[in-house]
């Protein structure tokens, strides 16, 4: 039942108030362990591929269809390297392989470790707004992250070891990517769920700093901030999930 149930078995909706998404650059050679078999790394030039923090204010997460008052609010902290998978049907599809996702509400890591394979667990997650920056942090996580949104016509650089020529080739790695991928090695079945959102605008943001403690246990080398972006009131929700066979 319980491997039933991970299987996503029905469309689950929530709306985000805001998602603010850190993407690191390492030399993809560095990441491919991390990822199973059946997928492949999403690169740039052949060289980088990507690991992405995304900082996700939830609102009102529920089966798709019910009213939102049912729904559940959380802050969300996902690990998440982007990938491709050939699926059954030949077609490259872009996506997300989930390594940890933390969560400030006991509820909800419960929930997601029943429903999901993405490792949740809770940690505490302090968010704060004063003088134009924003600052997202946790003492059990340890990490910390502060920040400036852009103003309306305000150029804002990129990372300055970005891996991008500018902002226009740094999109396409802003998102949104649409699946997310589950691997049974034993089986050797591969889960896929599609999200669909709406109103997906990435907005560049100036990082003034950073630290991922997660991200310096994975014990990288030459990781690079790719780039920085914020996108704010999206609709959002994942079809029911499917499962194929992998050679």
């Amino acid at each position: 039942m319980l491997s039933f149930l991970k299987s996503h078995p029905f469309a689950v909706e929530a709306f985000f108030e805001s998602s603010l998404v850190f993407t690191f650059a390492v030399p993809k050679e560095q990441l491919q362990h991390l990822i199973p078999e059946c997928l492949t790394l999403d690169t740039h030039q052949d060289k980088w591929a990507f690991i992405a923090v995304a900082m996700v204010q939830t609102k009102s997460l529920r089966p798709k269809g019910f009213p939102s008052w049912m729904g559940n609010d959380f802050f969300l902290l996902g690990y998440r390297i982007f990938v491709r998978y050939i699926n059954e049907g030949g077609k490259n599809q872009r996506g997300l392989y989930i390594l940890k996702s933390e969560t400030d509400k006991n509820k909800m890591e419960f929930f997601g470790n029943i429903f999901t394979h993405y490792n949740y667990t809770t940690t505490d997650i302090d968010l704060s707004r004063r003088d134009g920056k924003t600052q997202i942090h946790s003492v059990k996580s340890d990490f910390e992250v502060l920040m400036m949104e852009s103003k309306e016509n305000e150029f804002i650089s990129l990372p300055s070891d970005s891996p991008f020529n500018d902002w226009k080739e740094a999109r396409r790695f802003a998102g949104p990517l649409p699946y997310t991928f589950t691997y049974n090695p034993v089986t050797k079945k591969v889960l896929i769920i599609e999200g669909v959102r709406e109103n997906w605008k990435p907005m560049p943001v100036k990082v003034i700093d950073y630290h991922f403690s997660f991200i310096d246990q994975l014990q990288l080398d030459k990781v690079v901030l790719a780039n920085a972006f914020i996108i704010r009131q999206i609709p959002y929700y994942w079809k029911r999930g499917k499962t194929e066979q992998w050679k």
